[in-house]
């Protein structure tokens, strides 16, 4: 699988929201001002995982019509990878 710029781009603005959320840390900013942060970045986060998982199914389900095959386990591999996610 091509891991996009999209994804990668995504992945470095969590690590960005990641280290303000340590600066807020160490600033001793209040509690709910961290906790709002650390939700914003475990939402962008499943949303990556969401974005990764669906461009692979997309990719799996077009080689397995391709070759005339079900597509059946591909989408059940992929919803497991999701609920195992969360």
């Amino acid at each position: 699988m091509e891991y996009t710029n999209e994804m990668k781009n995504r992945l470095k603005r969590v690590e960005g929201q990641i280290r303000g959320v340590l600066r807020m840390l160490e600033e001793e900013q209040d509690c709910k001002d961290v906790i709002t942060q650390l939700s914003a970045s475990r939402t962008a986060i499943d949303r990556t995982i969401g974005l990764i998982v669906g461009s692979n199914l997309e990719e799996c389900i077009r080689m397995q019509l391709d070759k005339g095959e079900s597509t059946e386990e591909v989408v059940k591999e992929a919803v497991n990878l999701l609920v195992k996610s969360r």
